[in-house]
């Protein structure tokens, strides 16, 4: 019973963290139709600029959201002077996405060395909370009510808002927005802003579990690449659905058959593109 209990959460507290990196890389591929190889780089970096701000200043909220900003603003940068040069250029999008990710990556490397870094749990969630008669780590438990949060802030931001309507038409129609006037080069930027914005506070706020370390970046991207599979292209449903699908399937499947675990992970998306290329959730453009 305890183990069953435990992975569960476990698997809230990953899928929490991957709705973060994963919303926005969604959002992204599905309004600028580019697969953004560099988005694991960013949720890397983000956790390595949270951990250096906490010594400046040790609130990690504060670092989550100073360190989102950066990143927010390093995103922008990298759509308006690189990626906005090569429009339909699919091949060479994903070559460059993928170069700085690697870029990033080294940087990285030279910058805060090649030891993990550990990012500590806020003093106020340090305590475990007890859970059906189980000690259980509050800060995972927080890390779930953080995605929940986050996941009705951009559902209320995309449904409820002249932004959001702006960016569903991009995401359903791109020409035909163009020809209604709404602005697609700003609208790009701001999501890539967002996308970016997002994948860097959840680096900071997934350091009390992962800590940030070399190959952070590669090992969520494949998880954050899965998630929009299944969930589909464009839909923040479909990720925050995939997110939490793909937390359950990656943590049991490790805890269960070590050997299966890849196996297990890649097959739902095997079986999705299959009978549902779209995804779960993801509609016709």
């Amino acid at each position: 019973m305890q183990f069953w209990l435990i992975q569960t959460l476990n698997s809230l507290a990953l899928g929490g963290l991957l709705f973060l990196l994963s919303a926005g890389f969604s959002l992204i591929f599905g309004l600028l139709r580019i697969a953004n190889l560099t988005h694991g780089a960013l949720y890397m970096l983000g956790a390595y600029l949270g951990a250096s701000i906490l010594n400046y200043a040790p609130n990690l909220w504060l670092a989550a959201l100073l360190g989102g900003l950066l990143v927010a603003a390093f995103g922008g940068l990298f759509e308006r002077l690189i990626l906005r040069r090569l429009p339909r250029n699919e091949l060479g999008q994903v070559l460059v996405t993928l170069g700085v990710a690697y870029i990033i990556a080294d940087l990285c490397l030279v910058v805060w060395g090649g030891d993990p870094i550990p990012v500590p749990t806020p003093e106020a969630l340090q305590q475990p909370l007890e859970v059906a008669g189980f000690m259980f780590p509050s800060y995972r438990l927080a890390v779930v009510a953080i995605a929940l949060v986050t996941g009705i802030l951009l559902y209320l931001l995309i449904e409820r808002t002249r932004l959001g309507a702006m960016i569903r038409a991009g995401v359903d129609d791109m020409q035909m927005a163009r020809a209604v006037g709404i602005p697609v080069s700003r609208l790009f930027t701001t999501v890539f802003c967002l996308g970016a914005g997002l994948a860097g506070a959840g680096g900071i706020i997934g350091g009390p579990i992962m800590s940030a370390y070399p190959g952070l970046d590669f090992d969520m991207l494949p998880l954050a690449l899965i998630v929009v599979i299944l969930g589909g292209v464009g839909s923040l449903v479909g990720a925050f659905v995939g997110s939490f699908i793909i937390g359950f399937i990656y943590t049991f499947g490790i805890a269960l058959f070590p050997q299966l675990a890849y196996v297990i992970l890649f097959l739902p998306m095997i079986v999705v593109i299959a009978f549902r290329p779209r995804g779960l959730f993801g509609r016709a453009t």
